[in-house]
C-alpha cells in the first residue's frame, strides 16, 4: 500500500484490528493472537504520529462493541475479552503519545467522544475477574487521558457539580463526578479540586455529599501513589494554599458527619487525609494530645475530631457495645488508612509527625 496515503493505510490497519477481535473471530488460536498483538503494537506506534486518527478509530471500535447483542456466555466472553484488548491498546497510545500536530479542537473532539464510552465501562455491571478487569482498564484510560487533558475532564467535573446544584431533581445522577477519582493530579491540581468542592459543598444537596466524599479521598490517593515525592516534599515545606482548603473541607464534613451519623465510614477518612496534608497542623495536634501542649482555639474541633476517634478505636479494641452508626469499625478503617499514609514518609525523618 502506497506511502502517499497514510490516512487510508492507518484506516486499513484500524478495520483489520477490528477484524481480529474475539467479537468478530470467536475465541482466538495462538496464531490469531499473535497477529491481533502484532497489529496493535502497530497502531500504538503510528498514534505518536497520527494520534487523532488512531484513537478516534479505536473510540469507533469501542462504540461498536458496545452495540453488540449478547448472544450466550461465549459471546459474551467475547465481548469482555474484546474491550480489554482496545482499552489496553488506547491507554498505551495515550500514554506514549508524541504528536504535537494534534490541535485543541480535534483533542476537544477525541475527548469527548471517548469519554463517554470509557465512563459507561467504569460502572459495567457483574463480578467476574474479567469484568473486573475492563473496569481497571477504564479506570487506567480515564488516569492516562487526564495527563494532557485534564482541563477538560476538570471542566466536566465543575459542569456536573453546577449541575447538581441547579436541579430541584435529588434524584439527578452524580455522573461525571466519578472521573474526580480517576484523574492524574498533581498537588497544584489537588488544591484546584479541592478549592472547588469547598466553593460548591453548601449548595449541593446532601444527597450528592457521600459520593462527592468518596471521591476525593480517591483522588488524594492517586496523588499519594502518583507524586509521593510531592508528598514527602510538603511535610518539608507546607502548602499555605492546600492547608487552607483542606481547612475549609474538614470543617464542613465535621458539621456534615455530626448530621449523618450513618455517613462518618466515609467522611472521618477523608478528614483525616486533609489533616494529614497540612503538616503544621498536625504537628500541632500531635503535641497537643500526646504532650498536653497548648492547641489553639482554631483547631479545637480538630483535637476533639481526633480525640473522638480515639475513643472509638478503644471502645471497639475493649470489645464495648457497638454504636447504631457503626462509627466503631468507622474508627478503626480510618487509624488503618492513617498508618498507610505514614508508610509513604520515610520514619527516619525528622519532619514526620505521622
Amino acid at each position: 500500500m502506497s506511502t502517499s496515503k497514510p490516512v487510508e493505510w492507518v484506516t486499513a490497519l484500524i478495520e483489520r484490528f477490528e477484524d481480529q477481535l474475539p467479537i468478530k473471530c470467536g475465541e482466538l488460536t495462538n496464531q490469531m493472537h499473535l497477529n491481533l498483538e502484532q497489529n496493535k503494537e502497530c497502531l500504538i506506534s503510528l498514534s505518536r504520529f497520527k494520534f487523532s486518527l488512531v484513537i478516534n478509530g479505536l473510540t469507533d471500535i469501542l462504540k461498536a462493541i458496545d452495540n453488540t447483542r449478547y448472544g450466550g456466555f461465549d459471546q459474551e466472553k467475547n465481548i469482555y475479552e474484546s474491550y480489554l484488548i482496545v482499552l489496553d491498546a488506547v491507554e498505551q497510545c495515550l500514554a506514549n503519545t508524541k504528536d504535537m500536530s494534534t490541535s485543541r479542537l480535534h483533542e476537544a473532539i477525541y475527548v469527548n467522544r471517548l469519554l463517554p464510552v470509557v465512563c459507561k465501562l467504569l460502572n459495567v455491571p457483574g463480578d467476574g475477574i474479567t469484568v473486573q478487569h475492563v473496569r481497571q482498564l477504564a479506570s487506567n484510560v480515564l488516569f492516562a487521558l487526564s495527563v494532557n487533558n485534564f482541563s477538560t475532564l476538570f471542566s466536566k467535573v465543575v459542569s456536573r457539580l453546577e449541575s447538581l446544584i441547579t436541579s430541584g431533581d435529588e434524584t439527578y445522577e452524580a455522573g461525571d463526578l466519578d472521573l474526580i477519582q480517576h484523574m492524574n493530579v498533581d498537588m497544584l491540581k489537588l488544591t484546584r479540586l479541592l478549592n472547588e468542592k469547598v466553593q460548591k459543598w453548601r449548595s449541593l444537596k446532601k444527597i450528592h455529599h457521600t459520593e462527592l466524599v468518596k471521591s476525593v479521598e480517591k483522588a488524594i490517593w492517586n496523588w499519594l501513589d502518583t507524586y509521593p515525592e510531592e508528598f514527602t516534599d510538603l511535610q518539608k515545606r507546607p502548602n499555605a494554599e492546600l492547608s487552607d482548603n483542606c481547612e475549609k473541607l474538614f470543617e464542613l464534613l465535621d458539621s456534615f458527619g455530626e448530621s449523618n451519623r450513618r455517613k462518618v465510614q466515609y467522611v472521618w477518612p477523608l478528614q483525616t487525609m486533609l489533616l494529614v496534608l497540612c503538616p503544621i497542623i498536625l504537628e500541632e495536634l500531635v503535641y497537643a494530645l500526646e504532650k498536653g501542649g497548648p492547641c489553639s482555639a482554631e483547631h479545637l474541633r480538630k483535637r476533639n475530631f481526633v480525640d473522638a476517634l480515639k475513643r472509638q478505636l478503644h471502645a471497639q479494641v475493649l470489645g464495648k457495645q457497638h454504636s447504631a452508626g457503626g462509627t466503631e469499625s468507622a474508627a478503626v478503617v480510618t487509624f488503618v488508612k492513617l498508618c498507610k499514609a505514614a508508610t509513604y514518609i520515610n520514619n527516619k525523618d525528622s519532619n514526620n509527625v505521622l
